[in-house]
């Protein structure tokens, strides 16, 4: 029989040797399939190390290649990007607590469910958002390198920022998930309603999206997307010393009847079954 020391060493080995394997039997789909993303992407690394060596030795004997540098940064801005997701499915991102340790399980997974689903979740929400029309200008300018021997169709790297933003948020989202699970059966109602900024934050974006394009595309030809921002439904009223946007208060009563439809759906389903 092995002793506490045997398999606490085990599991410290898997822990740095394979964060993905750690807590495996409590993992979701979303968990699985971020970790099997996450390994494939890992691979990266050696070919950075490979590209990082190969640029110092040619500058070494004068040959320097400016595609290299390029190449580089699209490596690693790649792999760190996929990398935050799977720091966060596997918990093996950097921790600057030195509380959270000594909290009880239930204590633990509480401070889990708040900083992922009302915190961290929101920010990845809004860095997609920020990070579109990113992408798309750069996709319409056809960007390139600012080397004319460098790496260019710069407009891929920028696409996969934003895209990775999303793989990020499936992690984010099925973690938050998974530590609900601990405190109550994870229904869909329960899931946005315990996540209420991030849900809100999502309708936010489909109520605004669907106004601007519906806004465009009833107004005259000719109308510019400046003119657009400006139309009445995207102005503000006052409330006391504070200014609210129409946008705001649609989304806050479309956030609060999707969590209510979903809780009626839920009890439909259970009363069926």
């Amino acid at each position: 029989m092995k002793s506490i020391d045997e398999v606490v060493t085990a599991d410290e080995i898997v822990a740095i040797s394979d964060p993905g394997e750690v807590g495996r039997d409590e993992h979701n789909r979303g968990d699985r399939f971020v970790v099997r993303v996450s390994n494939v992407f890992a691979w990266l690394f050696p070919f950075l190390m490979l590209a990082i060596c190969s640029q110092v030795v040619l500058r070494y004997v004068g040959m320097n290649q400016a595609w290299l540098d390029d190449f580089q940064w699209w490596l690693y801005g790649a792999a760190v990007l996929i990398g935050i997701a799977y720091a966060v499915t596997t918990n093996s991102h950097v921790r600057v607590d030195i509380f959270y340790d000594r909290f009880p399980r239930e204590k633990q997974t509480r401070i889990e469910v708040v900083a992922l689903g009302w915190l961290f979740l929101p920010f990845i929400i809004l860095c997609w958002d920020v990070t579109l029309g990113y992408a798309i200008s750069s996709i319409t300018a056809w960007e390139g390198s600012d080397s004319p021997n460098g790496l260019h169709n710069l407009w891929i790297l920028k696409t996969f920022m934003n895209v990775s933003f999303l793989f990020i948020g499936v992690a984010v989202w099925s973690a938050y998930v998974r530590y609900l699970s601990r405190l109550t059966e994870p229904r869909l109602w329960k899931q946005m309603l315990f996540a209420f900024p991030s849900t809100m934050f999502l309708v936010n974006l489909a109520v605004y999206y669907v106004l601007w394009w519906a806004v465009w595309l009833t107004s005259p030809e000719g109308t510019n997307n400046r003119q657009v921002g400006r139309h009445a439904i995207f102005d503000e009223f006052e409330v006391g010393n504070y200014d609210i946007k129409y946008t705001i208060i649609i989304t806050l009563v479309a956030t609060i009847a999707v969590i209510v439809a979903a809780r009626a759906l839920d009890r439909s389903a259970a009363s069926k079954g």
